[in-house]
């Protein structure tokens, strides 16, 4: 960079090896959000100062999960993110949700509740549009499929019963738990 001897390398010189040894060393547990974003950006701006943007996405977005659950026409209006970013983070964000399935996926899901509150909100409480998911279960109660039935408008989703019974018993489910995001309403969502 053409720096004279004795005279201070600036602040960001290495911050990139600094903020990777701080998460290994903590398993990304002291990492803040934008940080962790930071780390995502390294890998697809390889020659960039990804703080900015990262830091610019947490105070669009609210939070790295917001991030990982934006839509990718709301993050390339981002500046600095095009569609690498998009595809890593997404990525990233179907990684977790695989994660958060093997928690519930082959074990009673009545057993493990909390795990099985943790997936939809992951799948779900971020989504731009209102959707209907059913969760169907075998006779121990273990999960057999997680769909997606209905995706409607941002205020609606239609139901059809007819559609629910129909593939519970291509399924040969004997339980049902039947999951709606309420994109209006907080971005909440309810078991039914």
């Amino acid at each position: 960079m053409g720096f004279k001897e004795g005279q201070a390398k600036p602040h960001y010189l290495g911050h990139r090896q600094r903020l990777k040894q701080r998460f290994m060393a903590g398993g990304g547990q002291p990492l803040t959000d934008y940080e962790m974003l930071e780390l995502v950006l390294f890998r697809i701006l390889p020659r960039q100062d990804t703080k900015p943007i990262a830091k610019n996405l947490i105070e669009i977005f609210g939070s790295f999960s917001a991030v990982l659950n934006a839509s990718p026409e709301r993050l390339k209006k981002v500046k600095g993110i095009g569609d690498a970013a998009v595809i890593e983070l997404r990525i990233i964000r179907s990684a977790a949700l695989l994660l958060m399935r093997e928690d519930v996926m082959d074990k009673p899901v009545i057993s493990s509740w909390d795990a099985l509150i943790g997936y939809c909100h992951a799948a779900m409480a971020h989504q731009e549009k209102e959707q209907f998911r059913i969760l169907f279960l075998d006779k121990k109660n273990r999960l057999i499929a997680d769909e997606v039935q209905q995706v409607g408008t941002v205020d609606h989703t239609p139901v059809y019963i007819r559609e629910i019974i129909k593939r519970a018993l291509e399924l040969s489910a004997t339980a049902l738990i039947l999951v709606h995001n309420h994109r209006a309403i907080a971005r909440n969502f309810m078991i039914l």
